[in-house]
């Protein structure tokens, strides 16, 4: 499995011959988008640093969209939305949490989460994450200190902060790495990982340089 980032909350897994891409930025938004093909497409919040449907399919071949709750079976990726609250843009939305499970590693992505409080059930139902992407950045999404707290409670193998700003390191993620006793840890173009790889691992820190 590989992942990378694309800024915002905006990442791509990539597996076998299958993609994914979670919160694709829009061409209509502010921020510069990466535009690729992939086999399913996870939109955690209508806004366009978010809900990128645009710049994920390929030719004639549609991207299979997700952008809401519920229980979803794409290509023997098993995929879960569960709702809560984001004040990202200056208004309270619904944002979507997707756990993805593939190659016997399950991933959490928080989206563009802005509300600590996540029902009791719903931390219940996302159990055993291997890797959490946790947005940081405030206005409107979790911000740094909070986001921690928060990432540390699921018990994740490593986690993945996003929603940070501009490549580099930004007050948000040193406030982050901080919080996360990782101050010295240094930004990687991309994750390449397997289930073995995640041995021994527990709430590990990683930052993925912008694509």
């Amino acid at each position: 499995m590989i992942i990378t980032y694309h800024g915002v909350d905006f990442f791509k897994v990539t597996f076998s011959d299958t993609t994914i891409a979670v919160n694709p930025i829009s061409k209509s938004s502010k921020f510069k988008s990466t535009t690729f093909g992939s086999d399913i497409t996870l939109i955690s919040l209508n806004s366009p640093e978010h809900n990128g449907a645009d710049i994920t399919s390929r030719g004639d071949k549609e991207s299979f969209l997700i952008n809401g709750p519920g229980e979803y079976e794409v290509s023997g990726v098993f995929i879960k939305g569960f709702p809560s609250k984001s004040k990202y843009g200056g208004e309270e939305k619904i944002n979507t949490i997707y756990t993805v499970s593939l190659e016997g590693i399950n991933l959490c992505f928080l989206g563009a989460l802005g509300d600590k409080d996540i029902p009791a059930k719903t931390k219940e139902d996302i159990d055993g994450i291997d890797i959490l992407f946790v947005p940081i950045g405030g206005e409107g999404v979790l911000d740094s200190a909070t986001a921690h707290k928060l990432a540390v409670q699921f018990e994740p193998k490593i986690i993945i902060p996003s929603h940070y700003g501009e490549v580099g390191l930004t007050n948000s993620l040193k406030t982050f790495l901080k919080e996360a006793g990782e101050e010295g840890i240094k930004p990687i173009d991309k994750l390449t990982i397997k289930r073995k790889d995640l041995e021994g691992k527990e709430g590990d820190v990683v930052v993925l340089d912008k694509v």
